[in-house]
């Protein structure tokens, strides 16, 4: 059974990343709506959160193991947020007619499948040390490895929505 401490940090590192999350979206608002200094701030703080949130991830017995043990539990963890988690939220916005969250919802469970399929594929390529580029969608976050497609093909997004991540 976890102790006090444990289940702590297990929420704190949840409330640090939300946080980090959250602030990285006021940032693109704040930069959207023309203050830069504003927007420069709120990345700041994300970042200031994430290194909360790693710290306390690291401080979690098991929760960080191998490479090989981190690629297959992230494996795993892809296939139960597609298989088990979104589809009750999905079903939800549904019932309750609010088609852009179902499309939200729909389109992040397509995506995770193909973060599994990514996992699964790196552990192969460990093996052949193979050097692969990513690109991010900004729009859905779906991968797309050495370059960007034209078109997402998850959301459509052109190939202008895409990051590469290094």
């Amino acid at each position: 059974m976890p102790s006090k401490s444990e289940k702590n940090l297990a929420i704190a590192f949840a409330a640090e990343s939300k946080a980090a999350a959250r602030n990285s979206a006021f940032a693109q608002k704040a930069e959207k709506d023309g203050y830069p200094q504003i927007a420069r701030l709120f990345r700041a703080v994300a970042d200031a959160e994430s290194v909360h949130a790693r710290r306390y991830l690291l401080l979690m017995r098991g929760k960080i193991g191998a490479t090989e043990e981190n690629l297959e539990a992230a494996f795993q963890n892809e296939i139960k947020a597609n298989v088990d988690e979104y589809p009750p939220l999905i079903k939800d916005a549904m019932e309750e007619g609010l088609k852009q969250v179902e499309r939200a919802f729909s389109q992040s469970r397509d995506v995770e499948n193909t973060h599994a399929e990514l996992y699964k594929k790196a552990m192969n390529d460990m093996l052949s040390d193979r050097q692969t580029e990513y690109y991010v969608c900004q729009v859905c976050g779906y991968i797309a490895e050495d370059s960007p497609p034209e078109n997402c093909p998850v959301c459509g997004a052109v190939k202008g929505k895409f990051k590469k991540v290094g």
